[in-house]
C-alpha cells in the first residue's frame, strides 16, 4: 500500500520509517517535490493534523497521513500545546522554545508534562484519528544531543535521563509519535 506522510521534517520521517513496516510504500512531501508550507490554522492538534492530511489528499488523491504534536505542560495550563513549534516565536527555534519553557517553570514545583501526538489518516476517502501520549516531566536544564525539539529538557516517565540522552533506539519504542503510529499500523493491518 502506498502512503504519503505529509511532512517535510526529516527527523519525523526517520522516526516513522523505523516503525512503518516495509509492506507500505512510504513517501514524504520531499519525495513528491512538494516544498510549500501548509498553514496550520487549527486550534487543536487534531485540527492541524486534519488540515495537512486533507490538503495533500486533495492535491494528490491518494492515501495520506499527517501528524501534529504538542508538548503539554501542566503548570502552564497545557501550553505550549498546539503552538509547540513556535512557542518562542515564528522563527521556530528549538533552543529559544526550550529557554522559554525553562524560564516559565523556574519557580514551579510541578514540572509534569506530556507529549501528545495526533495522526490524521485519510484512507479510501475516510478520515481516522490516532493519538499517542508520552508522560514525563521537564528537567531543569538542557541535556543530551540526540533527538530534536524539546527532547533535551523532557524526561520520559520511568527514566532519569532526557529523551535527547536516551537515544533513538529507546525513543523509537516509547515516543508519543510511535504510540500513535502503532495504533495506525494496527488499524491498517486489520483493514487490509
Amino acid at each position: 500500500m502506498k502512503l504519503i506522510f505529509a511532512t517535510a521534517n526529516a527527523h519525523k520521517m526517520e522516526e516513522v520509517m523505523a516503525v512503518i513496516p516495509s509492506t507500505f510504500e512510504l513517501l514524504s512531501l520531499k519525495d513528491l517535490e512538494f516544498n510549500y508550507d501548509i498553514p496550520e490554522t487549527g486550534d487543536t492538534l487534531e485540527e492541524n493534523a486534519l488540515i495537512k492530511a486533507r490538503f495533500i489528499h486533495q492535491k494528490y488523491g491518494t492515501n495520506v497521513f499527517s501528524e501534529d504534536t504538542g508538548l503539554e505542560i501542566h503548570a502552564l495550563g497545557g501550553l505550549p500545546g498546539v503552538i509547540t513549534a513556535r512557542y518562542a516565536g515564528v522563527q521556530r527555534n528549538h533552543d529559544d522554545n526550550m529557554d522559554k519553557v525553562l524560564q516559565e517553570l523556574k519557580d514551579k514545583d510541578d514540572r509534569s508534562a506530556q507529549f501528545r501526538a495526533v495522526i490524521a489518516l485519510i484512507l479510501n476517502n475516510t478520515e481516522y484519528l490516532f493519538e499517542g501520549i508520552l508522560k514525563g516531566r521537564i528537567g531543569f536544564e538542557k541535556n543530551g544531543s540526540q533527538g530534536f525539539g524539546y527532547d533535551p529538557i523532557f524526561i520520559p516517565e520511568g527514566y532519569d535521563k532526557t529523551a535527547a540522552e536516551l537515544g533513538s533506539a529507546i525513543k523509537n519504542t516509547i515516543s508519543h509519535r510511535v504510540r500513535a503510529l502503532n495504533k495506525m499500523v494496527n488499524f491498517l493491518d486489520a483493514a487490509s
